[in-house]
């Protein structure tokens, strides 16, 4: 059985030659990218196979990410939808390496026309990743409140991360509505301290964990970005902070944490172990330039303590 299968979208970073505005830039260079195909790269390079679902242009840019998802042992079942290009996102990159986007695709890339022929092409597995930004349509939104209650149904561990791009939504307020629909049918949950407020209502991390503890997830985390992260798994609570790393673009970062929280068995793993362990592929995501150069292998060397 396939371990984990990641499903939404996959698209093209590219990445200037220097920080600042783009304006400024004179050259970009391509990356893959996409949050759930990030996390299934990440899975990968960590021993688990992954297999990714979503749908990509009948273009250049989708066979490229089909090349790129394959390179890395992934069981890729891409659609490539001719009436939409790929996804294409200009990432800016400040001096500290926090980034902003600017996407000329915007909604109208291939990955936001996943339908419910996509789920069909996904394989039984332990695992179902899956995030917001392919569902901000109304039928797509549709097919994710679809997906993750088939998911379960199948026996599948439900993992979301819905990864807000607050620009592809015509309100927040229907992102409120999908993850309010979504959150119930989830096992993991993990969302950034900025994120709260769009899909939960709330401000505090605390509160959020216990929100999503009565909404029924078994394990939900907060990334809090520099100061590491907190997670709650029933009556355990736990906090650790991020490793100290020398950080050149936060881009995946958090796509990194879920890869290593979900190579962990989340829900039977030492809950601080685990968690630390995210915070480590998250860091490690920081040191290097685009979402997945940094994602460690099963064989790089780990801080101590670290298995």
């Amino acid at each position: 059985m396939i371990d984990a299968v990641c499903f939404g979208e996959a698209l093209v970073d590219l990445l200037p030659d220097r920080r600042g505005q783009l304006r400024d830039c004179e050259r970009f260079e391509v990356h893959s990218g996409g949050a759930p195909a990030n996390v299934a790269v990440g899975l990968a390079r960590l021993g688990l196979r992954t297999a990714f679902v979503g749908a990509v242009g009948e273009d250049e840019f989708g066979h490229l990410l089909e090349r790129k998802l394959k390179e890395e042992g992934i069981d890729a079942r891409l659609r490539y939808a001719s009436e939409a290009g790929t996804g294409l996102w200009f990432v800016a990159l400040d001096q500290r390496g926090d980034r902003t986007f600017f996407a000329p695709t915007g909604k109208d890339s291939a990955d936001k026309l996943i339908d419910d022929s996509d789920f069909a092409r996904v394989p039984d597995a332990r695992i179902f990743h899956c995030g917001s930004s392919a569902h901000v349509r109304p039928g797509a939104g549709d097919v994710l409140r679809r997906a993750v209650r088939a998911a379960k149904e199948r026996g599948m561990m439900v993992s979301f991360d819905p990864n807000v791009r607050a620009h592809l939504w015509r309100d927040l307020a229907d992102l409120t509505a999908l993850c309010a629909d979504v959150f119930p049918f989830c096992d993991i949950v993990k969302l950034a301290e900025e994120e709260l407020a769009p899909c939960l209502g709330l401000a505090a991390p605390a509160q959020a964990l216990d929100a999503l503890h009565a909404l029924g997830v078994k394990l939900a985390c907060v990334t809090l970005g520099e100061r590491g992260a907190i997670a709650r798994r029933g009556s355990e609570r736990a906090q650790v902070p991020a490793p100290k790393v020398e950080v050149v673009d936060t881009t995946g970062a958090g796509d990194g944490f879920v890869a290593g929280l979900l190579s962990k068995d989340p829900l039977a793993a030492p809950l601080e172990a685990a968690l630390a362990f995210a915070c480590f592929v998250g860091s490690s995501v920081c040191t290097k330039l685009g979402a997945v150069a940094g994602l460690p292998r099963l064989s790089a060397e780990r801080p101590h303590g670290l298995a």
